[in-house]
Parts: structure tokens; sequence; C-alpha cells
């Protein structure tokens, strides 16, 4: 089968729709089927095309914005049907509902091939919201042959904007590449990693991985981090970097509020490299307001830690209160913070935790299940 899928971003750019469309692609291809991604980006001049062909078998045409929006688009739907005309494709699956998911949806239809759109966290609970993109939210709703989410929670809100079948495919997170690891003392040393009281101890870490930013439960994550570091100083390791603009200020604001802090930020990190770090790790926190299914949290229960997150999105689909995770409120600092100094000082608890984490992704959330479930959304809309 020849696929295109469209996706707002793609790898290297930060984020987890970035991650999202490399793997699903990448599962595609080594299924045998021929794939090729259409993906805008910034860091081209508007219009200018760039061919990738990595080492993973999927074909992948960068194109630069514009900064017209509606320009972009047209950009997009033409880019698809002059490789449509060049060689068929059998199929287009856009990740991402509003530029995506239009145009992919415009273009199936102009061109009679079926498209699937995938619903993946922002574009339902924010991107509906705004006059400009809502009715390219709708025509992708209304129109697509199916519409695939990660998070019954994101399947519940679209249906509220038009009642049609969504299909729900959660993430998968590869097990045998995230899985629990002796700390890699190495990094740790590189990266500094503070020491408690004794100099003969470590510091205990509690570790976030991703883009933090407002929407990720940054002020959350550092009031919490406040309150446990005034009691017993701990270490805060943030795997990856802070959104640049407001919340990068916020952020510092915040971090220079705190006495005695040892807040590392790594900055970015690659995606094969994130085990050594989770290995860091005694409690893993992700404090969203909002969600799709947090890549990171799979990643981090994969890794066998315990978790500390908000009920919000894919996670409730994960995580099983005080089975093999713990939930507190969105932006509710107490709660993470008394949720936190529990765990750190249990180990047997944060053990018992990790263990069950890991089981369920190993059970539930595997790249097999994922591919498996895209591939029977494909055979049924190709058919029909």
């Amino acid at each position: 089968m020849k696929i295109a899928l469209l996706s707002e971003k793609y790898t290297p750019d930060v984020g987890g729709l970035a991650i999202s469309a490399e793997r699903i692609s990448r599962l595609l291809a080594s299924a045998g089927h021929a794939i090729r991604v259409f993906a805008p980006t910034s860091n081209l001049v508007a219009s200018v095309r760039q061919q990738i062909r990595p080492a993973s078998g999927v074909s992948v045409t960068r194109f630069g914005a514009h900064k017209r929006v509606d320009d972009t688009l047209v950009d997009w739907f033409e880019l698809v049907v002059e490789e449509h005309q060049r060689e068929a494709f059998d199929l287009l699956h856009a990740y991402f509902l509003p530029q995506a998911g239009f145009v992919a949806t415009y273009a199936g239809k102009y061109l009679n091939v079926p498209s699937v759109v995938s619903i993946r966290g922002n574009d339902i609970e924010r991107a509906a919201f705004d006059p400009s993109k809502f009715s390219h939210v709708m025509y992708a709703l209304q129109n697509a042959s199916a519409v695939t989410t990660n998070a019954s929670e994101l399947a519940k809100k679209a249906k509220a904007f038009f009642d049609r079948e969504i299909i729900l495919i959660p993430n998968g997170v590869d097990a045998e590449h995230f899985k629990p690891m002796e700390r890699n003392e190495m990094l740790a040393e590189a990266l500094e990693l503070g020491r408690g009281k004794m100099k003969e101890e470590r510091s205990l870490v509690m570790g976030f991985a991703g883009e933090l930013r407002e929407k990720k439960g940054l002020k959350t994550l550092l009031n919490s981090y406040a309150q446990v570091n005034k009691k017993n100083p701990i270490t805060l390791l943030i795997v990856g970097d802070v959104r640049a603009g407001e919340d990068k200020k916020t952020f510092d604001e915040l971090k220079a509020s705190i006495p005695n802090e040892n807040i590392i930020v790594t900055g970015y990190v690659a995606h094969k490299d994130l085990p050594a770090y989770y290995s860091l790790m005694d409690v893993f926190v992700h404090p969203s307001l909002r969600d799709g299914t947090p890549n990171a949290v799979l990643e981090a229960l994969a890794c066998e830690k315990a978790v500390i997150a908000t009920p919000v999105g894919g996670a409730r689909n994960i995580i099983e209160n005080e089975t093999n995770g713990i939930f507190v409120n969105v932006n509710d600092v107490g709660a993470l913070a008394e949720a936190l100094d529990d765990l750190l000082d249990n180990p047997e608890k944060r053990e018992r935790l990790g263990k069950a984490a890991r089981e369920t992704i190993v059970n539930g959330f595997t790249p097999e299940m994922e591919l498996k479930a895209n591939l029977e959304i494909y055979r049924i809309v190709a058919a029909s």
C-alpha cells in the first residue's frame, strides 16, 4: 500500500506529535508499505521543498511554511495532488486535526482516495476553539473516511462537535528500548546531580521529560518541587528544554524564587538516548493541564518508574491510581508535593508501582498493537 502521511510536525521537530508521526511511519515502512511524509517547516523559505530519505525507508518531504496559514495549506494540498498524479496514493493519513486533517480530507475527496485523520490532543482541546481553525476541524470530522484518536477522552470531546465513530488507537512504546536499567553514573556525574545531606548519599531525583511549558504543568511542577525541596533537598531533572517566550520567563522567575534549588535542564536529548536519563529518576512527574497520550509517560512506565500524573487525556487509559501510578488533580500543588514526599520516602512502593507500570506497557501499549490497529482501519476504508 502506498500511503501519504501528513503531519504538522516531524522529527527533528520537538514534541510528542513529531515523535508519534515518525513512529507510525517507521512501523508502516517496516511492515512493507511505501510511506511518503509531507510536513511543513519554518526552517525553509516559503514553498521551498526538501526531500529526505532516512535509513528507515520513509521518504520525507519538508516544505517551507508561509506566514499566512492559508498559503501553507494551499502549498500542502497542491504538493499532495502533484505527488499523487506522479504515483498514486492508496490512502492519505493525517496526524493532527485542523491543518493536516483538513488538507488530507479535502485532497482525499478531490482525488477520490480514502482519508484517515488522527486526533492527537491540542487539536481538539484547544484548536477547535480557535475561530480560524474551527471550520477546518469540522470539515475533517465530517468528511474523513475514518477518524482515530489515542485517548478515549479526546474521542468524547470530538463526538461533541460531530457525532460519528471515533476509533481508539493508543500510542505504543518500544519496551525493548525503554526498559529498566541501572542508574547511569557517568551521566549523573556529567549532569552534576546533587548530593544529599551526607556526602556519601546521593540526592533523590524527581524527573520530567519533554518540552516544559504551561500546558505541561510548568507552575505546578516547580511549585511542588519547591515545597518538597524545602524539607529535604532533592534534584529536579528536566530532560528536554523549556519553551521559549513567556514559559521561559515564568520558569526563570519561579526558579529564582526557590532557595537552594537544584534544577537541571538538559536541553534537547535524542530519543534513542532517553532511557539513560530515565535511569536517573526516582519518581517521574507529568502534571499536564490537558494532553493526548503523552509519549513521556509511556516511556517512564516502560522504564519501570513510579509515575505521578494528572488524570487528563490518555493518562486515564493507562494509569490505575495506586496500582501502576499515582494521580493528582490538575494544578494541585499540595497534592503533588504530598505524593512526591510519599514516594520518595518509600522505595518499596516505588518498586511496586514501577513493576506494575512496565507490565501495563508490555501487555497493552506496544508498537505492534498500534501498527495492527492502524492497518485494520486502512483495510476497512480501502475496501469501502
